[in-house]
This record gives structure tokens, sequence and C-alpha cells, in this order.
């Protein structure tokens, strides 16, 4: 028999080591949604859904899809994804709902076709990846409406764009005049500065023309003036010579 002080240490190592892997914390898987998609009458939404594990991804993962019509407390199992098939629930979304989640990826979304007004409601995205089973759900509210208020919006979004777009050409007509105004009344202001300058350089020619030809013209007048009392003084001198005579 062993000694009961031998056996008393390796009973309390036993018991440390099975209450470490009973109370190791395990962390939560994290799934994640949008909290708000809307949808037109007639067309197809995506509801995405994605997930963070702290495991590994491993074949018993499971994905389930519940919905939950607005004002009313019923909660349906519509999508349900397990060891690698998927399979939809019939009822309120038959054959209108698709698989198109891929969990290796940690993607878990599903596709709404044909929607219609009364799919209003709330889908929630579970997920739960063995031995990572702890976490919550998360969820996403639905919101269908009807063709007319979007087609109403184009048609807005269109006579917008149109306006804007008169907007701009006509701004882009108006500095294009205000452009070649100016510039053409640049180019008369220029050539009416050449005129000037062109009868200020006449004006100064003729005034020096006229500064050189008034000596001559005084010279001329001394000559001719000369001239005119020479004759005069030999008109006078033959006049007074007939006279003596």
């Amino acid at each position: 028999m062993e000694p009961s002080g031998l056996r008393t240490p390796c009973s309390l190592l036993a018991l440390v080591l099975l209450s470490a892997l009973v109370l190791t914390p395990t962390l939560a898987i994290e799934v994640y949604t949008d909290r708000e998609v809307y949808g037109t009458a007639g067309s197809r939404v995506t509801l995405s859904c994605s997930f963070w594990s702290s495991e590994w991804i491993s074949d018993d993962i499971s994905v389930t899809w519940h919905y939950q019509p607005d004002h009313s407390r019923e909660m349906y199992s519509i999508v349900h994804f397990a060891k690698g098939l998927s399979s939809i629930d019939a009822g309120i979304f038959k054959d209108r709902i698709e698989w198109v989640g891929s969990p290796k990826w940690k993607d878990a979304s599903i596709v709404v076709h044909n929607l219609e007004l009364t799919d209003n409601g709330t889908f929630t995205c579970d997920v739960k990846n063995p031995p990572d089973v702890v976490g919550k759900s998360s969820y996403v509210h639905l919101q269908v409406q009807e063709k007319g208020p979007a087609r109403a919006g184009l048609i807005l979004g269109i006579i917008i764009a149109v306006a804007l777009a008169l907007v701009i050409v006509v701004t882009i007509l108006i500095l294009l005049i205000r452009y070649c105004w100016l510039r053409r009344k640049a180019r008369v202001q220029r050539e009416l500065s050449a005129l000037e300058r062109g009868k200020l350089h006449k004006a100064k020619d003729s005034s020096k023309r006229s500064s050189r030809q008034t000596p001559i013209l005084y010279a001329m007048l001394d000559q001719t003036r000369g001239k005119s009392s020479e004759k005069k003084a030999k008109g006078g001198i033959g006049d007074s010579r007939k006279d003596r005579k």
C-alpha cells in the first residue's frame, strides 16, 4: 500500500486539472446581420448573415433562420442548414427562399424572391459551431414597399438630374457669352486706342511740318517785300528824273 501522504498530493493535482478543464471559459460565437433591409414588391432581397467563432468550422455546424411577421408573436422556422445540406420549410415562403450561404467562409445568408407586402417582419439568424454553441442570435427587419413610390422616386431623381443639367448648360452659355463680350470689348478698346495714337502721331507730324515750313514762308515773304520795295524805289527815281526833264 502507498502511504497516505503520497496519495493526497496526487489527488489534489487531479482535482486542480479537472477544475481547470471544467471552469475554462469558452468564447461565445458572434453573429452579425443588418438591422434594416428594404425591398420592393415583386423583386428579391438578400438577407446577409455572417459569424465569428473561436473554433474551427466543424462539420457539425448548423444555421437556422426564423421569421416573425409584424404585429404577430408567432415565430416560424424557414431555413435550416446542417451536415452540409440546407432545407427550406414549406409555408409562408414556399418556393421563394434560397440558401446562398457558405459556412466555410462564415457566411449564412439567404435570398427572398418575389417579395410581397405581407413579408414585412423580423428574420433571425442563429449559428451553432460545436463546441462553440454559446452566443446570441442576430436579427434583421425587412420592410417591403410598393413599386409606386420607387418609380416616383426614380422619376423625381430624373427630373432633378435634368434640371441640374439645364442649369449647368445655361451657366456655361452665360459664361461663354460674357467671355466673348469682354473679348470683343477689349478688341474695340485696342482699336480705339490705336486710332487715337495714330491721330496724335499725325498731329505731331503736321505740327513739325508746319514748324519747319514757317521760316521758309517768312523768308519768302521777306524776299517779296524786298523786291516790291526795290521796284518802288526804282519807280520813284524814274519819276524824279522825268520831273527834272
